[in-house]
C-alpha cells in the first residue's frame, strides 16, 4: 500500500533521513522504533506532504505520491495523527472534528463517520461542546484520532500516541487502534517511543537509527531480538 525507496530528506544542511526504504502491506499495523531524533516524525511529515524530500520516492497504491501537496495526499485517503495531537485548543470537539471532514460535501457520509467516532471513543460524544484545550491528555488523543478518521482514510499514520497520556489510558487507546485495523480495514503506520506496546500490536517493525533503518522484521521476532531487547526493551 506504501512503499518508500532510498528517501532522503534534509534540514538546510542537516541529512534527517539517509536513504531510507520500507514497505507497508494494505490491512497491516506496521511499526516504526527508534530513539528521539532518529527520523521517525520526520519520515510521517514526508509522506504527508508537509516536507519535501531531497531525492527518493513515494509511492501510495502504486502510485508516486512524493511531489503532493499536503491536502493532495488527503483525498488520496491518507490520514496523520502529528506527535503533540495538535488539537484546535481554541475549538470545540465537535468544530474540531468537522476540520477533520473538511473534503467531505455529503452531510451523510460526514454523520456517518461522526457516529462512527462516537462508537470508538463514547467520551468525546460527552464532550461535544467542549473546548478541546480544556481536555485531559487522553481524551485530546481521542480527538486526534477521531479527527483523522473524519477523513474517511484508507492509511492512517500515528505519531506517538502514548506520549504524555496516563498508562490506564495508554491500554485503552491501543485497544482502540487495533479495534479501527479490524474493523474499518484501516492500514496503520505507527511511530511509538513505547517499543513493547508497539511491536505487540504491530505485525512487522523497523528501527530507525539517526536516519537509517538498522533492523527489520516481523514484530515477534523484532521483541526477540537481543539488540531490541537491549536498547528499546529494557531487556
Amino acid at each position: 500500500m506504501l512503499e518508500i525507496e532510498n528517501l532522503v530528506v534534509n534540514y538546510g544542511a542537516i541529512t534527517a533521513l539517509h536513504g531510507i526504504s520500507l514497505k507497508v502491506q494494505p490491512g497491516d499495523i506496521v511499526t516504526l522504533i527508534g530513539a528521539n531524533g532518529a527520523g521517525k516524525t520526520t519520515l510521517l511529515r514526508t509522506v504527508s506532504g508537509l516536507i519535501k524530500p531531497k531525492r527518493g520516492e513515494i509511492r501510495y497504491e502504486g502510485a508516486s505520491i512524493g511531489d503532493l501537496p499536503a491536502h493532495e495526499v488527503v483525498k488520496r485517503g491518507i490520514a496523520h495523527v502529528p506527535e503533540g495531537r495538535m488539537v484546535f485548543a481554541n475549538l470545540t470537539v465537535w468544530e474540531n472534528l468537522k476540520m477533520g471532514a473538511y473534503l467531505q460535501k455529503d452531510k451523510g457520509v460526514i454523520q456517518r463517520e461522526l457516529d462512527y467516532v462516537f462508537g470508538v471513543f463514547p467520551r468525546l460524544k460527552e464532550r461535544l461542546k467542549q473546548v478541546a484545550g480544556t481536555l485531559s491528555g487522553g481524551e485530546q488523543q481521542m480527538l486526534a484520532i477521531g479527527r483523522a478518521l473524519m477523513s474517511k482514510p484508507k492509511f492512517l499514520m500515528l505519531d506517538e500516541p502514548s506520549l504524555g497520556i496516563a498508562p490506564l489510558l495508554v491500554k485503552s487507546i491501543f485497544e482502540k487502534i487495533i479495534e479501527i485495523n479490524q474493523q474499518q480495514h484501516i492500514t496503520i503506520l505507527l511511530v511509538e517511543q513505547n517499543a513493547n506496546l508497539a511491536l505487540q500490536v504491530s505485525k512487522y517493525g523497523y528501527v530507525l537509527e539517526t536516519g537509517h533503518i538498522t533492523l527489520q522484521d516481523s514484530s515477534a521476532q523484532l521483541r526477540q531480538n537481543p539488540e531490541v531487547k537491549r536498547a528499546y526493551l529494557g531487556g
